[in-house]
């Protein structure tokens, strides 16, 4: 019997320790940096640590910033997400993400960029928007 109850145990420790993204709770999670609210789902990014901590922010430009901080560097990160503006709520790993920076659009802290989830939904807003396409790397030397 105490071998199955420590069996059963071990299972549910190892289950409950698992290192997964959270939905963002809009209007009650705060951005890390800034500390304001999340408000609008069309924007927003969140870091989930190795260890399962997350970071929740309202901007790109704040996530980049953090990531850049010391606080930032002392973490490993198992995702690195972005809000999808096309599908508001939805998380894209920032690594397989198109990001557009438009004027046309006012971003909770004015970076003016968006993140959509395939090169052709970038291509046909980027028309729309006058915007300019930016891939991570470069997203991430603009805010440093």
């Amino acid at each position: 019997m105490k071998p199955l109850f420590f069996l059963m145990a071990m299972a549910l420790f190892i289950i409950g320790c698992t290192v997964e993204p959270r939905p963002i709770n809009f209007g009650h999670d705060d951005c890390e940096l800034c500390k304001m609210k999340l408000m609008d789902e069309r924007f927003g990014a969140q870091l989930v640590t190795d260890k399962g901590r997350i970071f929740m922010f309202d901007d790109v430009n704040c996530m980049v910033m953090f990531l850049d901080s010391e606080e930032g560097k002392r973490h490993n990160y198992s995702y690195e997400l972005i809000v999808d503006f096309s599908n508001p709520g939805e998380l894209l790993d920032v690594h397989y993400t198109y990001f557009l920076q438009t004027p046309e659009v006012r971003t909770p802290m004015n970076s003016e960029i968006i993140a959509l989830p395939n090169e052709e939904k970038a291509n046909e807003l980027r028309s729309e928007m006058n915007g300019i396409r930016l891939v991570w790397g470069e997203v991430l030397t603009k805010y440093k």
